[in-house]
């Protein structure tokens, strides 16, 4: 088959600038697919955070772009993804993408996300025409691009653009881009679209529906997550809207980066180890122990989490927990993240009424995530919704079992341990409970004490799974074509 032009219209892309999951995957996926045959390019903002290479050039031609009451003036900084075979454009404008923050700041939102992101999504189709680059599909990310496919079904329909199919993937239904209706006159848009079946959600604008009503094909990022937000307890009120446009829906699970999460190659840890060879794992489990205040014990079971500090993540879950864990087991807790402050002291008492057994961090910290991975026995993650995870692979791939709750991702990456056949890469539970988070734990303890044969079968079966972003490229490029397809039969809207 012929090779596609694929472009990436995203609010983030990893290394340059990330917030969560979305930009690990922005800056993975497209690689994957130029590494296939495909022509890929990306489009991010300029934020005033962003840190320029000495590799990046700037555009000599500004690029005008069309919304509001006037023509807005940018610049365009061209560099590449890591392994160089991406071009990457970066939309620079100091009144809309000059301050540093991403979305928020301390004071909760931007309010002029609206309008922030409206351009962005006008700029990368501008800067389409002005490099004379007319891709077959757009992919679209989160409610920030929502307005991409509303653009090319209205405005832009009967210029070159309109003939590009449209792909939008949801990272989290929960943040949905709620905007007065101004923004569909500053994205010149017709004002008819201002209705349910378009732009319109509760008398607002909602950024996140203008995209899964106009997209071509929708994806999200597991199959189980693509289930569950078509039901009124994971769809956030657009599970009508999701349903409607079910058949069009694919779950397709985010992959990780292999090479940068590699036990075997790992530049973070003291030593490196392999399924085969798991010594290694050890020395790293002392030096987790080190590194946090533990108790350097071997023999002891050590559980690891690497989290925001946040209900969605069921750390408040694991707070309830904890006490009655140490107070009943031997084992010890390493904890790396931030968030919500309660939960940040809950922890920090935590560390202090529990000395040589829970060590915490707060903040991130690359090395130590990388070492927490590595050097724990169990890898905690109770999260009450998870369209996908990553770190739940990043554990499996480090020979660390996954003690998590069974919800989205998490279902379709982590395999039920089986105690008659030692199948399974990790223990899930159900219930969004303290106890039962407390049972799961208590499961993975007398595995790791009294079953040693089947722990270490845990370990080698998730260091077998293949995480890649390969196999999801592929899924991807099939869902690129199915909407090229359905576009090019598409009537006009």
């Amino acid at each position: 088959m012929a090779p596609l032009k694929i472009l990436f219209v995203t609010p983030e892309v990893e290394p340059f600038v990330k917030v969560g999951g979305l930009a690990d995957m922005a800056g993975a996926l497209p690689p994957a697919l130029a590494a296939l045959g495909h022509d890929v390019r990306l489009v991010c903002p300029a934020y005033g955070s962003l840190r320029r290479g000495a590799d990046w050039e700037a555009r000599a031609e500004p690029l005008g772009v069309e919304v509001g009451a006037e023509t807005h003036w940018a610049r365009t900084w061209q560099t590449v993804l890591p392994g160089g075979a991406v071009p990457a454009y970066f939309i620079e404008h100091d009144g809309f993408f000059g301050r540093t923050e991403v979305y928020s700041g301390p004071w909760g939102a931007h309010a002029d996300n609206d309008l922030r992101f409206i351009f962005f999504s006008r700029a990368a189709l501008t800067l389409c025409a002005q490099l004379d680059w007319i891709p077959d599909v757009i992919h679209c990310h989160d409610w920030t691009t929502g307005f991409v496919p509303v653009l090319l079904n209205t405005t832009l329909r009967d210029t070159p653009l309109g003939r590009a199919a449209t792909v939008f993937t949801i990272h989290n239904l929960e943040h949905q881009g709620y905007a007065d209706r101004r923004a569909v006159e500053f994205a010149r848009v017709p004002a008819s679209e201002f209705r349910p079946d378009s732009v319109e959600s509760v008398g607002a604008v909602n950024l996140m529906k203008a995209g899964l009503y106009h997209a071509t094909k929708l994806t999200t990022v597991s199959p189980t997550y693509a289930r569950e937000i078509r039901t009124p307890a994971g769809g956030w009120g657009l599970d009508g809207v999701l349903n409607f446009r079910g058949a069009d829906l694919v779950g397709i699970l985010n992959g990780i980066d292999t090479t940068a999460w590699n036990p075997g190659a790992d530049r973070h840890l003291l030593a490196g180890y392999t399924a085969r060879d798991l010594a290694g794992k050890a020395a790293c489990k002392t030096a987790l122990q080190t590194r946090l205040g533990l108790a350097r014990d071997p023999h002891i079971a050590v559980f690891g989490v690497v989290s925001r500090f946040a209900a969605q993540k069921g750390l408040d879950l694991l707070a309830e927990a904890l006490p009655h864990v140490l107070d009943r087991m031997h084992v010890q807790f390493a904890l790396l993240g931030s968030g919500d402050p309660g939960l940040e002291q809950i922890f920090r008492w935590a560390a202090g009424h529990y000395p040589g057994r829970v060590g915490v961090s707060v903040g991130f910290d690359n090395s130590l995530a990388h070492l927490i991975q590595a050097g724990s026995d169990f890898f905690v993650m109770p999260s009450r919704a998870e369209p996908c995870g990553l770190t739940q692979m990043y554990a499996m791939r480090y020979g660390t079992p996954p003690v998590a709750r069974a919800t989205g991702g998490l279902i379709d990456t982590i395999g039920q341990f089986d105690e008659a056949t030692s199948r399974g890469t990790g223990f899930l539970f159900n219930d969004a409970t303290a106890p039962a988070l407390y049972n799961t734990i208590g499961w993975a303890c007398a595995t790791y004490y009294d079953r040693p044969a089947a722990l270490l079968a845990l370990r080698r079966n998730g260091m077998a799974r293949d995480f890649s972003w390969q196999p999801s490229a592929e899924k991807y490029l099939e869902v690129y074509r199915w909407a090229v397809a359905a576009r090019s039969t598409a009537p006009a809207v």
